[in-house]
């Protein structure tokens, strides 16, 4: 799926201006690695991404990501030792305290690894390690859209759909480190309700997710559904949910239905965070945001989202709480983990 998820470029600070103490993050997916060297400030000094190449294994893997806190710090004409702290976000679920992916349902084979550990080992540093949802959410809530909150929930919209918990300075991680996994929220508990990968029925992410806003479009043109979608699908484009966008964009019907079902359903999932959280802000990002703010369909989406929310939620929270679109997209993840390697850093110190 086309990355569409920056708000803005990424610009890189100039290694003069940085106020240390420097920080490394690292964020892995099931297609790419992503790294970041940032400041005290959380101002992006270096970025490095690669191919996850996940059929080669968790320790080809494990050690690319530790050489990537070299590569950054050669970026920027350091040696590693002058980085501070690292921190590291995977796919769970995961057992954080042991620093072990439980199960990667994106990077078969990888279950039960010890990973954070085996990136230290190569990057010559403890590590700091979080979900990358967490980290995502971190990240806005360091130097993001969050940044101006106390406590935010955000949700990642994407091949599934991730959550993170920020309260005050600290993610909601759990006893069994499987806190803050909202897309795994019921919303539906009806007899037909749908499936997640997991074989979970009902929850957000057989809603929310760009693998179910799929499914349903496939669904509805297969039982004859028809319009510009359906006909650019017949000719052989693939369905995405950035081919169903434009076609919304053009006023496809089918397209905007499809669109505004996940914002309903995406709005109800949000009304019990609220209920069960009452935060200072809902975050919506990841790769599914349908351009944002800066696109109309985006703009179509998150209203829908907010009305659902006014709709459902007590009149207080429908009216104090922020929804908003993420601003750091792809390098949320990153930035974050670089944040908890700073937060950390900071307490022991």
């Amino acid at each position: 799926m086309t990355d569409r998820r920056m708000s803005h470029p990424r610009r890189l600070l100039p290694f003069a201006q940085a106020r240390p103490p420097l920080y490394a993050g690292v964020d892995l997916g099931g297609t790419t690695i992503k790294a970041s060297l940032v400041d005290d400030l959380g101002r992006t000094l270096a970025f490095h991404t690669e191919p996850t190449h996940a059929d080669r294994g968790p320790d080809d893997a494990a050690a690319r990501m530790g050489r990537a806190v070299h590569t950054l710090a050669g970026m920027v004409g350091i040696v590693t030792s002058d980085i501070a702290a690292v921190g590291l976000g995977t796919p769970g679920p995961q057992d954080l305290p042991t620093g072990v992916i439980i199960r990667a349902g994106n990077l078969p084979g990888w279950d039960n690894y010890p990973i954070r550990d085996r990136v230290a080992e190569h990057c010559g540093h403890a590590v700091s390690y979080a979900n990358d949802a967490t980290a995502a959410a971190y990240g806005e809530f360091w130097v993001g859209s969050g940044s101006e909150y106390g406590s935010l929930v955000m949700l990642t919209l994407g091949t599934g759909v991730g959550g993170g918990i920020i309260i005050g300075d600290s993610s909601i991680d759990g006893a069994h480190s499987h806190a803050s996994e909202c897309g795994h929220i019921i919303i539906d508990t009806s007899d037909t309700a749908r499936k997640c990968p997991f074989g979970h029925s009902g929850d957000l992410e057989a809603y929310c997710s760009a693998t179910a806003l799929m499914a349903r479009a496939r669904e509805a043109i297969e039982q004859g559904a028809a319009g510009s979608l359906a006909g650019a699908v017949a000719e052989g484009e693939e369905l995405t949910p950035i081919l169903i966008s434009r076609e919304a964009e053009t006023g496809d019907s089918l397209a905007t239905t499809l669109i505004l079902d996940t914002a309903g359903w995406l709005g109800i999932g949000i009304v019990t965070l609220m209920h069960t959280l009452d935060p200072e802000a809902v975050i919506i990002g990841g790769a599914m945001t349908f351009g944002g703010e800066e696109a109309a369909v985006g703009r179509i989406f998150i209203d829908r989202v907010r009305a659902v929310v006014r709709s459902r939620a007590f009149p207080l929270l429908a009216e104090k709480t922020v929804i908003r679109y993420a601003i750091l997209g792809g390098d949320a993840g990153s930035i974050g983990a670089a944040g908890f390697a700073r937060r950390d850093h900071r307490r022991n110190a």
